[in-house]
């Protein structure tokens, strides 16, 4: 089993972006860290303590229903960088290193790089580099709770884009069965999708492109992800 850490700018990034996919890897039994960079607020129907309540409602949502293998989730440093105006920067890097290291990350999920919220585009790059110093040596980094360096063979990309874009994926993840977890993950950011009308379809659009991606693959729901770097088969096992 591996140690995954899916990162997400703000609450409710992860669950659009690969709700399905977080909720199959922890059905599988694979350790689900869920890092929030910021606490998403200040927003039209929100505050930080309501968006910290759906947030921990919504990775309850995605774990195994039994609660054999909860989904853990984290805001970046215990209060998260400023909503609306993250930046690239060293202390950022290194705070995500930490985490990376607390968690023993084997596998990180970070946003597409294109994307037209610069809160999504710094956060990525954030993650890209904060990947090279978790396994720098003979340097601590905040809260790596004294775990070892480490650099997490995979950086995988999810699509939760500001941009009207088509992805054009390295590969899908089949989500058949775990829709309405996703769908119920998403739907506890009350304040996000429920409350405020202007969002609501967002939670139609989510739901349809998992139907097309899955029919591009001929199964009911799939989810895209983007790679630069190769991924490697043992074998064809797990096609579909």
């Amino acid at each position: 089993m591996a140690n995954i850490l899916v990162v997400g700018p703000h609450p409710d990034d992860q669950e659009l972006g690969m709700g399905g996919t977080v909720a199959k890897l922890a059905a599988q039994g694979h350790a689900v860290t869920l890092l929030d960079m910021t606490n998403g607020e200040p927003t039209p129907h929100g505050t930080v303590e309501k968006r910290a309540a759906e947030a921990a409602e919504a990775a309850r949502l995605l774990s195994p229903p039994d609660g054999s293998n909860p989904v853990r989730r984290v805001l970046l440093g215990g209060t998260g960088l400023p909503n609306r105006s993250v930046q690239h920067t060293l202390e950022a890097r290194h705070l995500v290193a930490g985490v990376i290291r607390a968690t023993q990350a084997q596998i990180v999920f970070v946003p597409y790089p294109q994307d037209a919220h610069p809160d999504h585009r710094a956060v990525t790059r954030i993650v890209e580099d904060a990947r090279f110093d978790a396994k720098l040596t003979k340097i601590s980094m905040p809260g790596d709770e004294g775990k070892p360096p480490i650099y997490p063979k995979w950086l995988i990309y999810y699509f939760a884009t500001h941009l009207r874009i088509v992805p054009t994926p390295s590969f899908l993840i089949d989500t058949t069965g775990f829709e309405e977890q996703k769908l119920r993950s998403i739907l506890a950011y009350e304040s996000q999708f429920v409350t405020n009308e202007a969002n609501r379809r967002v939670v139609e659009w989510v739901t349809a492109a998992g139907r097309f991606m899955g029919s591009r693959i001929g199964t009911a729901a799939a989810e895209p992800f983007w790679t630069p770097e190769p991924i490697g088969l043992s074998g064809l096992e797990g096609l579909v």
